[in-house]
């Protein structure tokens, strides 16, 4: 299994995905395809919680008007299925790791990890 979970109007996301020869990936557009409550759980077990797979920066939060200081991973759990722009993304998912996100440090784990593919 090697799946990414992404926006096809987010800059970020393509330019990720541009960085790397995604053609052997289900490459899953989440706004067309939303993820399911079975891929969440793969997410789950491989990022530790639901948290981590929470965009803070969602327009949803303001919008639904929530705290997120509040929320339970049961709460993440349900908004993450509830709407495609609670996932931070872009999410690179394997059988045995998780890359989420753009931040600094994932980005360059997610690097490591296509560099390690290309030698073997």
């Amino acid at each position: 299994m090697k799946k990414v979970f992404y926006l096809k109007t987010c800059d970020t996301c393509r330019k990720i995905l541009g960085q790397y020869d995604t053609r052997d990936w289900e490459l899953r557009e989440i706004k067309i395809n939303p993820i399911t409550e079975e891929e969440i759980e793969d997410m789950y077990k491989l990022a530790g919680s639901y948290e981590a797979l929470f965009n803070k920066k969602s327009n949803q939060i303001k919008l639904q008007e929530l705290d997120p200081k509040t929320l339970q991973e049961k709460d993440y759990k349900e908004l993450l299925l509830d709407h495609y722009t609670f996932l931070k993304r872009p999410v690179f998912l394997t059988e045995d790791e998780i890359f989420v996100g753009s931040d600094k440090i994932n980005l360059g784990k997610l690097k490591d990890y296509f560099l390690s593919k290309k030698e073997n």
